[in-house]
């Protein structure tokens, strides 16, 4: 049996692996830069239905996940769920949680 010392190691180490994978990944996936005049443009507001199912996934990241990271612009589904599952573990979440934030991430 691994001590907690050794798991929090491994945790923490897997974590320093997965987070440059997942912003090299994130880096590739997004588009080409906008011209200056685009750049400033907001997006348009979301509709309110949307806002309110992604609204539980937003609050488990706001109580869990935002003590380390910052919320992701967007994942692709792949990357998502990898990350998300071996958080599941690492975080204590439930499956529940898990179905939310992947929703959240992939709207």
């Amino acid at each position: 049996m691994m001590s907690p010392k050794h798991i929090l190691g491994c945790a923490l180490g897997l974590g320093a692996v997965l987070l440059p994978l997942v912003a090299a990944v994130h880096a590739q996936t997004t588009p080409a830069q906008q011209p200056a005049a685009q750049v400033d443009q907001k997006p348009p507001a979301p509709p309110q239905k949307t806002a309110q199912v992604h609204s539980d996934g937003e609050r488990i990241f706001a109580q869990n996940c935002s003590r380390c990271h910052t919320a992701p612009d967007g994942f692709p589904p792949r990357i998502s769920g990898t990350v998300v599952r071996h958080m599941r573990v690492r975080a204590q979440l439930s499956q529940h949680d898990e179905e939310e934030l992947l929703r959240f991430f992939n709207p």
